[in-house]
């Protein structure tokens, strides 16, 4: 530690106080305070990065962002930064253009009401934005990394895909605004001419709009130019942009400072200037069908309502997200953004409510629908200023729209989340040309229909779809409350959260349905595929820590009692350790992830697969991390539900005696031990297994663990082998109906779905037998399972087996496990009697009845007999495991189940614990 400190610290011996100072630090394994807050940066000092032997060990990176940023040039405050470009972005064509002719259609009263809507929308956003843009530091995607962050890679990919369309598009709702008002500026520009006559009641005029193919040409022009000064870089772009917002504001000033002159000073008979009866007049509205100009036509294709008026004006409150998206240019980040994005909603929205009473004061119905720039005809002192501004702030929204959109999709690619996004990566500090390229791409498909009043519904579906996005982000992270979320922003609420979010739906539905229905159906699709073909990151999002509570709650409202039998899931606990060797880079044996899955019903439930490594704990932590990763990656790629732990220990009894006694949690601790029974114990003269596997055995029952000892798992089928026969069920002894439980497990599974149970029971007497079998059937009946129920009569022990194969080949089996109990007693009588101390085996006393073993020989001789006589053709056996009796060696017990599984191929031996796990009852 002391030389890691003399290398870390400065290379000259003139600081002799700063390296005591970080030499007594040391102590705590991390590095001095100075250092991390980045005290001596203010120096000019170069600081290594925070780290310490622990984590050097580790070999982990360690980061501690606590430090002062580097300055990276010119910061910007709340004004520039954030209320200008959210002001520009939301002033902008719509308010122009088509605001006075929504007064004319919606009236007073309803326009009112439209802009308050809207206006509670985006304020209700912005409060949700403002919440989670200061619970912490932002990277660049705007309100994608927000999303991102809060609910997740797969809906923020989902949404940002969605926001980047709707940037882009309204790119060319921009450029179409910008050239409809040049051509209406200077109808002589026309390539093409187009003469639309309106008729009403009282009058007809001829009325001259710009032509479809003049708007699609002059717009493709006006886009390609777009392009080229984007692709002279960023800084350019901000070099120019304060110069469109002064035309901006100039214009509206010209506005208002007209709306009080307007009656003297223009000659137009629908102009009344500022009048009360103009203003009782258009308090109600007036739908009507129009052209596709907008102009009145009682023969028109489009007719408008209320709601189709929320679609065509939404896009003039939109554009709240200027400021978050330039959270890297920004001074503080936490302070700009609520207040520069509120200011600018509450002051756009101000000035929506205000020009709805002065519109519709100041001219008749028929000037506001059909003077497509009323805005310019009351301009003081003349109208070019407001030809002009139009134009100017146009251009300036689609060149902002064209330069963020290509950086949002750059962002998206950037985190590697769709391999198909790979092509619009770009490096830090590059442009996103081909991104761009992209984009633009887009915006002309989207200028060649050239009709501005449905291309708005489609911009409108995307930013809703954003909003609706950020406000659920909130909602979530509000709910759930973890100790993560902290946001400066302190006047924000789940309910205020939830509300912004269903006025958004409320708005994608009310535009229209169909617009509505094909925007989700694109976010599903992006997001099912984003599912499928993504890559996994795990970004701390909200869902993340939703399950988490969910299952925090789940295991409080379980309790500590005893799950009803009706609510009993299997949870086994997969023993890994091999009493073998595997191959290299196989944690576990192929075939227990398969029976793992075979316990479950469709797929339901959790395994918890474990492995031991023998050692000391310090010495193989890192081996024991390394080997925990490796067992996960392989039960994922099994496809097997469950998690991986592996446990260092001295050796493997002590290592699943901790295991059993503090394994899970609550109600979901494992109930079932699974482990593969150790056929190779006396072919490889392993001698230490017997001890160990009635020690893990001996374990389970007293920590009330059930045990399910597979024989033949090499043989086991995976999902694609199908089996055919029958799965024999040998119950002698009652195990709270596990069995009979797993055999109906097997069942739903492809492997075993054509087998049918027959159910073997085990009398003492002849005279039980049909009375046995009368009760099995009946209650198989009530626990509405399919079986054959078989009855067979085990006479006394003393009785030798009768039968021809079946006999030679047990009691050959039988003889020879006779022979070996006999020379390893004798064995350890003799060393008993050498050294002089009681009967021992296995570093332990025992009481050996040579009568007792020789019954428990015959027993498993018999029932050895008997498997092989009715199942030797079985799929699978299932057969009730006998425990290791008391006081006799483990050598004993082996010999007792090598007996019992001889020449069985693949034999489950089961073990239940003290409680049912079917019932009888509804």
């Amino acid at each position: 530690m002391e030389s890691d400190a003399r290398e870390e610290s400065s290379p000259t011996h003139t600081e002799v106080n700063g390296s005591l100072s970080e030499s007594k630090l040391e102590l705590f394994g991390f590095d001095s305070l100075v250092n991390i807050l980045g005290l001596k940066s203010m120096i000019g000092e170069q600081i290594p990065a925070p780290s310490s032997p622990r984590d050097r060990r580790d070999g982990e990176d360690v980061s501690i962002t606590l430090g002062r940023p580097k300055p990276t040039g010119v910061k910007l405050g709340t004004m520039m930064g954030v209320f200008v470009p959210c002001l520009q972005n939301i002033l902008g064509i719509i308010y122009y253009i088509r605001f006075s002719w929504i007064v004319g259609m919606a009236g007073i009263g309803e326009s009112l009401l439209l802009v308050a809507f809207c206006g509670l929308c985006t304020f209700l956003t912005s409060i949700s934005l403002s919440a989670i843009a200061t619970n912490g530091a932002m990277k660049g995607g705007g309100p994608y990394y927000l999303i991102g962050r809060a609910l997740g890679p797969e809906v923020g990919v989902s949404i940002g895909l969605c926001f980047f369309l709707g940037n882009a598009v309204a790119g060319a709702l921009y450029v179409l605004g910008a050239v409809e008002t040049f051509l209406d500026a200077v109808p002589s520009a026309g390539i093409f001419r187009e003469n639309v006559t309106h008729v009403n009641a009282t009058a007809s005029a001829q009325i001259e709009s710009p032509s479809l193919h003049d708007l699609q040409v002059y717009g493709i022009v006006v886009t390609i130019l777009l392009c080229f000064i984007v692709f002279g870089g960023v800084k350019i772009i901000n070099r120019v942009a304060p110069a469109f917002l002064i035309p901006v504001l100039f214009s509206v000033f010209c506005i208002f400072a007209g709306i009080p002159l307007s009656k003297n000073g223009d000659p137009s008979p629908g102009i009344t200037g500022l009048s009360l009866k103009t203003f009782k007049d258009n308090w109600s509205s007036d739908y009507q069908r129009t052209n596709n100009a907008g102009i009145p036509d009682p023969n028109g294709k489009i007719y408008w309502n209320f709601n189709a008026l929320v679609g065509l004006f939404f896009p003039a409150v939109t554009g709240i997200m200027a400021g978050s998206n330039r959270s890297a240019s920004l001074k503080d980040t936490q302070r700009s953004i609520p207040i520069g994005t509120l200011a600018a909603t509450l002051t756009t929205s101000a000035l929506y409510l205000i020009s709805v009473l002065l519109f519709g004061a100041i001219a008749t119905r028929e000037e506001l629908l059909t003077d497509r720039l009323l805005t310019a005809t009351v301009a003081w002192p003349f109208p070019a200023i407001i030809y002009v501004g139009i134009i100017l702030s146009t251009l300036g929204a689609a060149l902002q729209s064209l330069t963020g959109a290509p950086r949002l999709l750059a962002a998206i690619a950037n985190d590697d989340i769709l391999p198909v996004l790979n092509y619009f990566k770009v490096a830090d500090g590059n442009e996103p040309h081909l991104a761009t390229l992209f984009t633009a791409f887009i915006c002309s498909g989207c200028v060649v229909i050239g009709n501005l009043d449905l291309i708005t519904p489609t911009v409108t579906m995307f930013f809703l779809l954003c909003y609706a996005g950020v406000n659920l982000s909130c909602f979530l992270l509000d709910l759930l409350d973890a100790p993560s979320w902290r946001p400066r922003w302190k006047f924000h609420h789940w309910c205020l959260s939830l509300l912004g979010a269903s006025l958004c739906i409320v708005i994608m539905f009310l535009i229209s349905w169909t617009f509505t229905v094909v925007s989700l159906a694109l976010v599903s699709l992006i997001y099912y595929y984003v599912c499928i073909k993504g890559k996994a990151g795990d970004w701390g999002d909200g869902f993340k820590s939703a399950y988490f509570q969910l299952a925090l709650r789940s295991l409080r409202s379980l309790g500590a009692s005893q799950v009803h039998p009706k609510n009993w899931y299997p949870i086994p606990l997969i023993f890994c350790r091999p009493w073998g060797k595997l191959p290299e880079n196989v944690p576990c044996h192929p075939k227990l992830a398969d029976f793992a899955n075979c316990m479950k019903k469709k797929g339901r439930g959790m395994s918890i697969f474990v492995s031991i490594l023998d050692g000391d704990y310090h010495e193989c932590a890192e081996d024991a991390k390394t080997a925990c990763k490796q067992l996960s990656t392989y039960i994922d790629y099994k496809r097997c539900e469950g998690v991986a732990e592996i446990v260092v220990a001295r050796n493997m009894s002590d290592g699943f005696r901790g295991i059993v006694q503090t394994m899970g949690l609550g109600n979901l601790k494992p109930n079932i031990v699974v482990m593969r029974y150790p056929e190779i114990w006396r072919r490889e003269n392993l001698t230490e297994i017997p001890a160990t596997f009635v020690s893990i055995i001996n374990d389970c029952i007293v920590a009330n663990k059930a045990v399910v000892i597979v024989k033949g798992l090499d043989e086991w089928p995976n999902e694609y082998q199908r089996q055919y026969g029958t799965i024999d069920l040998y119950w002698i002894v009652r195990d709270g109906g596990l069995m009979l439980l797993l055999s109906q497990l097997l069942l739903t599974k492809d492997s075993f779905e054509s087998c049918k149970i027959q159910v073997f029971c085990i009398a003492e007497e002849d005279a039980d037998a049909e009375e046995l079998k009368a009760d099995v059937k009946k209650f198989l009946y009530d626990l509405r399972m399919q079986a054959e129920v078989i009855v067979i009569t085990m006479k006394s022990w003393e009785v030798h087996v009768e039968g021809g194969a079946q006999q030679d080949e047990s009691m050959e089996a039988f003889t020879a496990a006779q022979r070996r109990i006999s020379t390893y007693l004798e064995e350890i009588k003799e060393t008993a009697r050498r050294e002089g101390t009681p009967l021992m085996a296995d570093g332990k006393p025992v009481v050996v009845n040579e009568q007792q073993v020789e019954k428990f020989l015959y027993t498993t001789l018999k029932l050895n007999s008997t498997i092989l006589r009715y199942s030797r053709m079985a799929a699978v056996v299932l057969v009730s495991l006998p425990p290791p009796p008391l006081s006799h060696p483990a050598y004993f017990y082996m010999e007792y189940m090598d007996l019992l599984v001889e020449n069985v191929p693949r034999l489950l031996m089961v073990r239940g614990y003290r409680r049912d796990v079917v019932t009888l009852f509804t």
